[in-house]
Formats: structure tokens, C-alpha cells, sequence
């Protein structure tokens, strides 16, 4: 049975601090796996970067629902109880890393009483527990995915990735982020660079 979601209750995250530092920050970009990335967990994905420094990165997955797993069951085990709207919300697999951990993006006109990481574009990550108790009383954001899981990168793992054409990036949308069905959202990304994901997964299979 999947195990309480723990939440964090630390201050603003030290992922935050430095950005300026960084030659490449991609902080609020999407990423976009390549056909061939190698990695299972990462096909077809479409990541957010909430964080990029000189001291690495950490993004969620935002195209991955855990079909199995509905927000109602998380608050139950949080003791947290919910109006039906809330508890039928999905939740996704925000990455590899510490996968019984909640993380909400969400739009930045909600700020936690707790702590919200802000990131350019409109956007924010909470991962304290009051915003589950917001959300499940109707008072939480207005645009919102909840995820279990996190990708993180270690200083330059990134953007080796990059170089060796594992990822393109691309502007994120509150759009594809929060309204479009998780199955659209890696082709709609690509799109949005002019690539065609037939081609792409074309010249891919004859390489």
C-alpha cells in the first residue's frame, strides 16, 4: 500500500538561491525527452524545471498519472478530509526520486503559509502539508497538479544531457501544464518548438 506522503516543512529551498550564478538556467523551462533517452522512467516525458543552479537541478514530471492513485486516497492517510472535487484529483509521478514525497505545482497567486517556492512564468512549488489541507477545504490554488516523486541532477549532469541531445527545452504554459490531458503534452511541447513528433520518432527508430 503506498505509504503517508510526507511533506516537508522546510524554509525556501537552497535549489532557489545562486540561479544568477548559473550560465544555462532553464529554471521555469520545459524539457522534453528525446526518443532514445534510455531511461524508461523518462520516455515521452515533459519535465519542469523548478530549480536550476550551479549546484544542479530539480524538475517534475508533468505528463505521468498514476492511474491507481487519487488525491482523496492521500489526504485519507493524512487524515486530512476532503470535498468529492478534491479527492477525485489525479496525481502524477513527478520523477525517480524520493517517490512517496508530494510536491504541488501550481499557480503563483497562492502562497503557503508555510513556504512556496516561487519560478518565473506564473508559476510555483509548494511541498508543505497545509497546502493538501487547502486544497482539500476548496481554498487551494487555481491551477494545480499534485505529484509523488521528483528528477533531480546533480552539478552539470543536466546539461551533459542536453549536449548529448537527450532533452530539447521549451517555454512552459499554464496551459499544457494544468488543462491538457497528459497524453497530448509531449507532443504538444514539441510542437510549440516546430518539431514534428512523427518525424522525430521516425528519424529516431533508423538511427
Amino acid at each position: 500500500m503506498l505509504a503517508p506522503c510526507r511533506l516537508g516543512r522546510t524554509g525556501r529551498s537552497a535549489q532557489h538561491a545562486d540561479r544568477k550564478t548559473n550560465e544555462m538556467d532553464l529554471t521555469g523551462k520545459l524539457l522534453i525527452a528525446m526518443p532514445g533517452i534510455g531511461d524508461p522512467r523518462f520516455e515521452h516525458s515533459v519535465v519542469f524545471l523548478c530549480s536550476h543552479s550551479e549546484e544542479g537541478a530539480m524538475g517534475l514530471i508533468v505528463n505521468k498519472t498514476a492511474p491507481e492513485v487519487k488525491l482523496g486516497s492521500l489526504l485519507e492517510q493524512l487524515e486530512i478530509k476532503a470535498d468529492p472535487e478534491a479527492a477525485a484529483l489525479p496525481v502524477r509521478f513527478g520523477g525517480p526520486v524520493e517517490t512517496q514525497r508530494g510536491f504541488v505545482l501550481h499557480s503563483d497567486e497562492y502562497e503557503s503559509r508555510v513556504n512556496s517556492l516561487e519560478i518565473p512564468g506564473g508559476f510555483a512549488m509548494t511541498a508543505t502539508l497545509d497546502i493538501l489541507e487547502d486544497i482539500a477545504e476548496g481554498r487551494g490554488p487555481d491551477k494545480l497538479t499534485v505529484m509523488l516523486g521528483y528528477a533531480g541532477w546533480g552539478p552539470g549532469q543536466l546539461e551533459g544531457e542536453i549536449v548529448a541531445n537527450g532533452w530539447l527545452t521549451a517555454e512552459a504554459s499554464s496551459e499544457l501544464l494544468f488543462d491538457m490531458a497528459d497524453l497530448d503534452k509531449w507532443e504538444a511541447a514539441l510542437r510549440s518548438l516546430g518539431v514534428d513528433p512523427v518525424s522525430l520518432s521516425a528519424s529516431a527508430g533508423t538511427a
